[in-house]
């Protein structure tokens, strides 16, 4: 292998020689890590040597230096880094003389297609401009002599250091507002999808930052894991440089794989749970860090005062007593002086509860203390630690950072043996905001304001806490969680009748919303499965609270005032029937006096009629549809009476779709009405507009009228709706799935379409079921993030279900027409 000083001798000042041996060096793959990033920065320290020299021969210039600043500096080059050069000069050369000199190194890089970051300056400018800019002077931090007059270079990197120690009090604030601003623009590294590996937060520019606190000596940040995870943020930005051939920082989504290939990992989550623990444990460190800042500098502008008050003595710091063994102390929770973690195996626990409840951050060397010395809670859990767990789940906001701070040192994983298959896990559904783990925690973060509604809220808040611990698992998760969760249960503490409960709250924790947003709850079948799975009143109050508590920590996308009153309506019909009353025997419901209305007059004059309102929560009667688009949360009712006529459904799904309203539940019925002949279909859709304000019922009565007539083409129309919408690159949604669902009606086949989110879907769904010649009793439309389920319940033209045979026939078309 040839040497990096056999290279440069080669290669001299020629770029050619140096790009060629930069391009060896990044096709090695026996080469990667730091190793290869100091490689390339010292060939190409090698490579601007020799152009300095042969600038400084042909230009005269004296008394200059070429210094490596940033990343550069640091000896970091990634292979699509930027070159961060600072051209630094005595100022006693002739302007023009100076800026040959510049022009001679700058361009060879330019020429090579390199990026290039530079300036020419003396080092008062250097420091003017550093003093004036946060960023610059940052940079500089890390100078480092390339070429040139190295006592000149280390000159600046001696003032610019006493500047920056000098001026801590007001730059640190300042460094501190930048991380805080750019946290808030790039997201928590942690929890994207597609994070971006240097600024999100937890990513590399906070460890750089994390690096000019320490140059500062006002704080220093926890080295433990520190530097090996900036290595992997480091190699994971070289591999994605290598695939995408781009100085790209962004981990995106179609690019993962190959970088985790790149890196020798499994897949692509296995990637993404190196990248996340890495960012959590920079992460913390920036929480502990800036919080020691924090108090450095508080106790820095009160030492005057306090001075002037108590002559040359310093105040004794107060301990203001929180729990057995649990101080306060300078604004953290601190353990007593005598306080024994090696006798008193609650601690752990103890600690998170009092410090949450006080709402105060852990103390880092506490924690620490702890992990090295606490003793194992015995098999099952004591009474006081399972207290002590439950008191820190039902502390509300502050369990959040008092948790990632027991799990930064173990503490979690050691008590909870379970807790690491879901530790930084990723869930590839974007409606999910957060990892699994921290998942978990934001659950019982919002179970706990809905304690006061349940009877036994111990049992929700350890509900909220493992209902996903099975996704760490293959298979059903809510299976494989129920398992878990059993143990666990006995693990902690709880008896076999508690234990039985969480098993079956964790089994079912899907099973509400699911079923409220997808079943039809006027089928007597829906009702009676969802009390037969429950089992009892007290554990469909638990699981009712556990389903929302859920939604509402996954994400903004999966809870809603609509979905919540569906989950509460069932809970209501489940919980008659487990008070022993029977579901109402089926049979068509007489239509509503606004129903009977509009049939009527669809079968006077022929056509359709419509009706578009909406209910708000407080509002039992129709509302003011304009007034009522402005509303947060609107139920908006559409129904539509059309003599019976083929073509109907598909029809009004994709009127409906034109007009860029959200189908959320439709139900069709035929009616037959007294002294009119004939009959007419009665359809009621939940609707939301997509964006912007309804569409006025006159208009989609309109559309209507020509869908059904045939002059307005509503496939064709739709098909360039759809091709309108951008394609992103690369990335290709799983195919629809359709499959008929077995046992859950007497009533009706139930056949569920699972598929990308599409202009018109129900339209085309619509399309097959009509071809099919089946007719349709109800529809429910459940959508999160970018996928769809959809599920109708059909019966033949006799008004039964369908056959075996022709049920599974009929989902294979309508497959076939949505592929």
């Amino acid at each position: 292998m040839t040497s990096v000083e056999e290279t440069t001798e080669q290669s001299d000042s020629e770029p050619g020689g140096y790009a060629a041996a930069r391009l060896r060096l990044l096709q090695e793959e026996s080469r990667s890590g730091p190793s290869r990033r100091a490689e390339l920065a010292a060939l190409t320290d090698g490579w601007l040597t020799a152009l300095f020299a042969a600038a400084v021969k042909d230009t005269g210039v004296r008394g200059a230096a070429l210094v490596a600043v940033g990343g550069y500096g640091r000896a970091e080059l990634s292979p699509r880094s930027d070159l961060d050069l600072l051209l630094l000069h005595d100022g006693k050369a002739a302007p023009g003389d100076l800026a040959a000199l510049a022009d001679r190194i700058w361009y060879p890089v330019w020429d090579l297609g390199l990026a290039l970051d530079h300036s020419v300056r003396t080092p008062a400018q250097a420091r003017k401009t550093a003093a004036e800019d946060l960023k610059a002077h940052l940079g500089l931090l890390d100078a480092r002599p390339v070429a040139g007059d190295l006592g000149l270079v280390a000159a600046l990197r001696t003032s610019v250091l006493a500047d920056w120690r000098n001026q801590a009090v007001r730059r640190l604030p300042e460094l501190h507002a930048l991380c805080r601003e750019r946290a808030e623009r790039a997201g928590e590294l942690r929890f994207l999808l597609e994070p971006d590996l240097k600024e999100a937060r937890g990513g590399l520019r906070d460890v750089t930052a994390l690096r000019a606190v320490a140059a500062s000596w006002v704080a220093d940040a926890p080295r433990e894991g520190l530097a090996d995870a900036r290595r992997r943020l480091l190699d994971a930005r070289d591999a994605l440089h290598l695939t995408t051939g781009r100085a790209t920082d962004r981990l995106s989504l179609q690019e993962q794989d190959q970088v985790a290939d790149g890196l020798g990992l499994l897949d692509a989550d296995a990637l993404l749970r190196q990248v996340y623990e890495a960012a959590r444990v920079v992460s913390y460190a920036g929480d502990v860090t800036w919080r020691e800042v924090g108090r450095v500098l508080r106790a820095r502008s009160a030492r005057p005062r306090l001075r002037g008050l108590l002559g040359t003595r310093t105040a004794p710091a107060e301990r203001a007593p929180l729990a057995e063994g649990v101080v306060e102390q300078d604004g953290e929770a601190v353990l007593a002086l005598a306080a024994r973690p090696d006798r008193d195996p609650a601690l752990p626990l103890r600690l998170g509860a009092a410090a949450a409840q006080a709402g105060l951050p852990v103390s880092l060397h506490a924690v620490r203390r702890l992990a090295a010395h606490a003793r194992p809670l015995p098999v099952p859990w004591p009474a006081e630690a399972r207290e002590q767990l439950l008191t820190l789940l039902g502390a509300g906001e502050p369990t959040v950072a008092v948790w990632e701070a027991l799990e930064a040192e173990g503490l979690i994983t050691r008590l909870l043996p379970d807790w690491e298959r879901v530790r930084c896990r990723p869930q590839r559904n974007p409606v999910h905001t957060w990892t699994v783990d921290r998942h978990l925690v934001e659950t019982a973060v919002r179970a706990s304001a809905l304690t006061r509604r349940v009877g036994r809220p111990d049992l929700l808040l350890m509900a909220a806490l493992l209902h996903d611990i099975g996704k760490g698992w293959p298979g059903d998760h809510s299976v494989a969680g129920e398992t878990i969760a059993r143990d666990v249960a006995a693990r902690v503490g709880f008896d076999p009748d508690d234990t039985a409960v969480l098993g079956t709250l964790v089994r079912h924790h899907l099973l509400l919303i699911d079923t409220a947003t997808r079943r039809d709850l006027d089928d007597p079948a829906t009702v009676r499965a969802v009390a037969d799975a429950v089992g009892s009143a007290s554990t469909l109050e638990l699981l009712h609270a556990l389903t929302e508590a859920d939604a509402l920590a996954t994400g903004p996308a999966a809870w809603s005032t609509w979905r919540g009153s569906l989950v509460a309506d069932l809970v209501a019909r489940a919980a008659a029937v487990l008070g022993g009353e029977h579901p109402p025997a089926p049979g068509p419901q007489a239509p509503s006096a606004d129903q009977e209305r509009l049939a009527v007059e669809a079968l006077r004059t022929g056509e359709p009629v419509l009706a578009l309102h909406a209910r708000t929560e407080a509002e039992d009667g129709p509302a003011d549809v304009a007034e009522a688009a402005d509303a947060a949360e609107v139920g908006v009712e559409l129904v539509v009476a059309v003599p019976d006529q083929p073509g109907v459904l598909p029809a009004v799904a994709g009127v409906l779709a034109l007009h860029r309203l959200t189908v959320r539940a439709a139900d069709l019925r035929s009616l037959e009405l007294p002294d009119l002949p004939g009959e007419v279909l009665v359809l009621r859709w939940r609707v939301a507009a997509q964006y912007g304000s309804l569409p006025q019922a006159a208009r989609l009565r309109a559309d209507l009228v020509r869908a059904l007539d045939g002059s307005l083409d509503v496939p064709a129309r739709l098909a360039d709706r759809e091709a309108a919408y951008p394609k992103r690159r690369g990335v290709l949604p799983p195919p629809p799935r359709v499959t008929v669902v077995p046992d859950v009606s007497s009533l009706a086949t139930v056949l569920e379409v699972r598929a990308p989110d599409a202009v018109g879907l129900l339209h085309r769904i619509g399309r097959a079921l009509e071809a099919g010649g089946v007719r349709v009793r109800s529809a429910h439309v459940s959508t999160l993030g970018a996928n769809a389920v959809d599920t109708v319940y059909l019966t033949g033209t006799d008004g039964k279900p369908l056959g075996t045979e022709d049920a599974q026939a009929l989902a294979a078309a309508v497959q076939s027409a949505l592929d």
